[in-house]
């Protein structure tokens, strides 16, 4: 199989294309303009020569045989500026209406000059014509115009020239051409060639180091950047930035294989050490039967959840479609605190309104976002504690705050709090059954309704945490996805 030529081949091949047309035409123009040139020089030149001979037979008043009956004549009685006549470049020849009289100058050589009946029509009418054609080994241009005696045709004057050095003239213009054209092609393929290659260089370069990537799946390499603010460094600068993008994807990735990993497997073996020591029957007594089975129903419970939070995540990602309604937030407050006050556990909600504030967005997912962030204030808030959960309006934005008080978040770990399956403490969250999966789903949803959350908390002096949701549905706002592993950008 005929194998494709390479993008440089091509584009020489395509500049050298161009280049050969470019200068066809040129060449064809420069041909053009000067025939044309030259030719219109000689067709004034036999004109002169006709207008001389004319008005010097017009002087003399003598009939037409009388004055041409000499073939000296011509010489003899023209000015001295026309003795070229009797060169090879004119030729003269005269006859009378008849045609019975002919006579033509010395040039001649015994010839006779072709006078074509339209042409010999036309001079006797008084009008001149001009015409090209081929004498002897040669090209000739001949005028045939009328001889005038007191304003009458008496005969047909004829004054031909040479277009031998025109037309030798026009073949060393045509061989220059071709030499220099030739020689110009040349030059530019060569130096497409070499321009091409210098302007491809860093398109070799970067994929080359793609490939080395890609065989070696090193994410972590960069394609080198180009020193020139042009198309190939833009070009650069795009891969470099997907290959960072990509790198931190599959980072992310691998950690969130690990984290679900190692999520999964401590509930498993526990649910496992379980159900082997029911199968054996060495459980006798009721009470620890009773217990064992809580357990794995907490289990169950969890890995469910989990699951269905990673389900909700993965729909995100690939865009779940939110349904926007008229909200009022103030009753969705409320409605929250109301289910999930039993679940305190020792811990007290209070909601805490500033005012009603009604927003459009999907009900189902702020509510859940809601639950998540009050669910994770109870987790961490001391028994005997309280649990705010506010709502406020400034400007263009509703504010949900909830605050508890429980031992803060260090400075260290506030940047990863919305990551998947992070947890400050890892000891606490195993005994409260979080998976780490909440405050991402709360990011999600803020960012998907075109909002944010925020984070603000001090070591000992509790957490509070912000969604800030437009009273209007954002243009941009988009079910867009979580990053693995990192804040959703």
């Amino acid at each position: 199989m005929r194998r494709p030529l390479s993008l440089r081949a091509r584009l020489a091949l395509g500049y050298g294309l161009f280049f050969a047309a470019v200068l066809t035409l040129m060449s064809v123009g420069v041909y053009w303009l000067v025939r044309q040139a030259l030719i219109t020089e000689a067709r004034q030149g036999v004109a002169a020569a006709a207008e001389l001979i004319q008005q010097d037979f017009a002087a003399s008043a003598g009939p037409l045989p009388g004055y041409f009956s000499d073939p000296e004549a011509l010489l003899r009685s023209l000015p001295a500026r026309l003795t070229e006549l009797d060169t090879p470049a004119f030729y003269v020849q005269v006859s009378d209406r008849d045609g019975e009289f002919s006579i033509g100058s010395a040039s001649l050589r015994g010839q006779r000059l072709p006078l074509a009946p339209t042409d010999q029509t036309a001079a006797l009418g008084g009008a001149t014509t001009t015409q090209i054609f081929t004498l002897g080994r040669g090209r000739v241009i001949q005028l045939s115009a009328p001889l005038l005696t007191d304003g009458a045709v008496v005969g047909v004057l004829q004054v031909a020239q040479s277009l031998r050095p025109v037309d030798q003239t026009l073949q060393v213009l045509m061989a220059g051409l071709a030499i220099t054209g030739l020689i110009a092609l040349v030059a530019a393929v060569r130096g497409s060639v070499w321009i091409v290659g210098r302007s491809l260089g860093p398109v070799n370069e970067i994929t080359s180091t793609a490939r080395q990537i890609f065989q070696a799946a090193d994410l972590a390499r960069r394609v080198p950047a180009s020193p020139a603010d042009d198309e190939i460094g833009a070009l650069a600068d795009t891969i470099n930035a997907m290959l960072e993008r990509l790198e931190s994807l599959f980072t992310a990735q691998r950690r969130f294989v690990a984290d679900v990993s190692h999520e999964l497997r401590t509930p498993l073996t526990a649910m496992r050490g379980h159900l082997e020591l029911l199968q054996r029957g060495v459980v006798h007594d009721d009470a620890d039967h009773a217990e064992m089975t809580a357990d794995l129903l907490r289990e169950v419970n969890r890995l469910s959840r989990m699951a269905n939070d990673l389900l909700l995540l993965a729909q995100a990602e690939v865009g779940l479609q939110l349904r926007y309604a008229p909200l009022a937030l103030d009753e969705l407050v409320l409605e929250v605190v109301r289910e999930l006050r039993t679940l305190g556990e020792g811990v007290a909600l209070r909601p805490q309104l500033a005012e009603q504030v009604a927003i459009s967005g999907d009900r189902d997912r702020i509510k859940q976002a809601l639950i998540n962030l009050v669910a994770n204030a109870i987790q961490h808030s001391p028994a005997g504690g309280t649990v705010t959960v506010g709502l406020d309006q400034s400007g263009a934005a509703a504010h949900l705050r909830v605050r508890d008080e429980g031992p803060g978040i260090a400075p260290d770990d506030l940047p990863h709090v919305f990551e998947r399956f992070y947890r400050a403490d890892r000891a606490r969250a195993q005994r409260t059954g979080g998976a780490g999966l909440g405050l991402s789903i709360a990011q999600w949803v803020a960012r998907a309704h075109g909002g944010e959350v925020a984070v603000e908390s001090d070591p000992g002096q509790g957490a509070t945490f912000i969604i800030s949701l437009p009273l209007t549905p954002h243009p941009s706002a988009s079910p867009a996805g979580v990053a693995h592993g990192t804040p959703a950008a």
